[in-house]
């Protein structure tokens, strides 16, 4: 039992990590144009995060089970996977770059059931993998680009005859809309992530017997199936608004300082765009990375002034760390399952 609430805390922990990891993706651009101070900024992804983790579960169903064949996965195997994901997500986060943790969570819990089958590769539920995060990983970001590209032009061209003050005045009110969105759409699809791990470790423990002889108080915690109960859904939920609260400044520098200097207009059109996309994706269950969306939302944005208005050495920065996220979790996670498998026969 001592085990089961381990892996229940590392799951946690990986999001809290989440939390301030990713908050940039909802904050940088209202912080960055000064729409919002870090502060009141953090208050409000805080709150729209947590609103959008209790909406719906088809992420949280897609990673607990449409990833992997669960007769490979153990109580082992997630931990290693989740091992793999904060693992990543921390180094990531020291360095300051935008990677996701969506492919990190992916990626090691491929790795791990990989492990797990001893090297079949027939564990890993390849229909799954590419339609719900392999395509979306190369097509998310184009739509980002190409989205934020277009709604910047429109707005342009809709609004030459306005003067600047107007626009900022105008576009710094609805610039908090598009923020909010942001935040909430962030919130239905990450926390959702955990919540499907969550699942998946009481549905794994329930089937192997461990809670057979839970005491009345903690029958709540056995799943005969697959299935996120609401009390999973609030803990994560409140976990990653916690996380959320931390506040991620590495990534908020990267993100709307570096990359491309933004006025309120081009936050609000880098930041719809994004959330419109990423609520696509939720509704058919992808976990996408919320952080390659806002980034080539912004990239996008940004071209519509020059193309040299975008960094593209902080571009190719982040695409590096973008490409390497699942097969370097993956990796990680198959050694640290191939250790403990090594580690319990010689027990």
């Amino acid at each position: 039992m001592s085990f089961i609430l381990l892996v229940i805390l590392l799951a946690l922990a990986f999001e809290y990590i989440n939390g301030f990891h990713d908050t940039a993706n909802a904050i940088a651009t209202s912080v960055s144009t000064k729409v919002l101070t870090p502060r009141q900024a953090v208050a409000l992804a805080t709150v729209s995060n947590l609103i959008g983790a209790l909406a719906g579960v088809s992420v949280a169903t897609t990673i607990g089970k449409g990833l992997v064949d669960t007769q490979f996965v153990t109580l082992h195997s997630i931990l290693s996977a989740l091992l793999s994901a904060v693992a990543w997500n921390l180094l990531t986060w020291r360095l300051g770059l935008p990677s996701s943790s969506s492919h990190a969570l992916i990626g090691g819990l491929c790795g791990a059931a990989l492990a797990s089958a001893r090297g079949n590769w027939a564990v890993i539920r390849w229909e799954g993998l590419s339609y719900k995060v392999v395509i979306p990983m190369f097509t998310s970001p184009v739509l980002g680009l190409l989205g934020g590209l277009a709604l910047m032009s429109i707005l342009l061209v809709g609004l030459r005859r306005v003067t600047p003050r107007w626009i900022n005045l105008i576009f710094g009110k609805l610039q908090l809309v598009s923020a909010a969105s942001m935040g909430f759409s962030h919130g239905t699809n990450d926390a959702q992530k955990t919540m499907g791990i969550m699942a998946l470790i009481l549905f794994t423990a329930t089937q192997n017997g461990t809670f057979d002889h839970l005491p009345a108080g903690l029958q709540f915690l056995k799943t005969p199936k697959f299935e996120v109960a609401f009390w999973v859904k609030a803990v994560c939920a409140l976990t990653m608004a916690a996380g959320t609260a931390v506040g991620g400044w590495r990534i908020i520098k990267t993100i709307g300082h570096k990359m491309v200097r933004l006025q309120p207009i081009h936050g609000f059109a880098a930041e719809t765009t994004a959330a419109a996309v990423i609520q696509v994706a939720t509704h058919w269950g992808i976990p996408l990375s919320t952080t390659h969306v806002i980034s080539c939302a912004i990239m996008g944005v940004g071209a519509t002034k020059r193309l040299s208005a975008v960094k593209w050495g902080i571009v190719g920065q982040m695409v590096w760390a973008w490409v390497l996220t699942i097969p370097v979790t993956a990796l990680l996670a198959y050694t640290f399952q191939r250790a403990l498998m090594l580690t319990s026969k010689s027990w």
